[in-house]
């Protein structure tokens, strides 16, 4: 538990992250989970034994870490903002019956050539959302 916690404070020091209680716990929360939790998720598990985490708190902390680069922002619903702390180049497949989400490797599709966009549009990155059923919901 101490190496976790240590390997947190390390990655927020080395973004040049100022370690707060709330920071720290915000990020500790997102790597312990796969489910892409939003922000009020977030907010409900940090407050669940102890009140002590508020809504502008969590929110300020998720954009520090994402500016930081470590977590991303992953749109798969229309006006839901979900969160990621996996960094690496990954794809998402999205269950439209119950909504779970899972992450997909990068190498599940061939690489697309973003040179052959239109004039005038530079593309930094992509990632490919599916969206289907999930084996629990067919």
């Amino acid at each position: 538990m101490k190496n976790e916690a240590n390997k947190i404070v390390n990655a927020l020091k080395a973004k040049k992250l100022r370690v707060t209680p709330q920071r720290f716990a915000v990020y500790a929360n997102l790597l312990s989970r796969t489910d892409h939790p939003t922000a009020e998720e977030i907010l409900r598990d940090l407050n669940e034994n102890t009140p002590t985490s508020s809504q502008a708190t969590v929110y300020s902390s998720l954009q520090a870490l994402r500016k930081a680069g470590l977590l991303r922002e992953v749109l798969l619903e229309p006006g839901i903002c979900r969160y990621d702390a996996n960094i690496e180049p990954h794809h998402h497949f999205r269950c439209r019956c119950c909504g779970v989400i899972k992450d997909l490797p990068w190498e599940t599709f061939a690489s697309v050539n973003l040179e052959g966009l239109p004039p005038g549009i530079k593309a930094e990155r992509y990632e490919v959302i599916v969206e289907g059923v999930c084996d629990r919901c067919e």
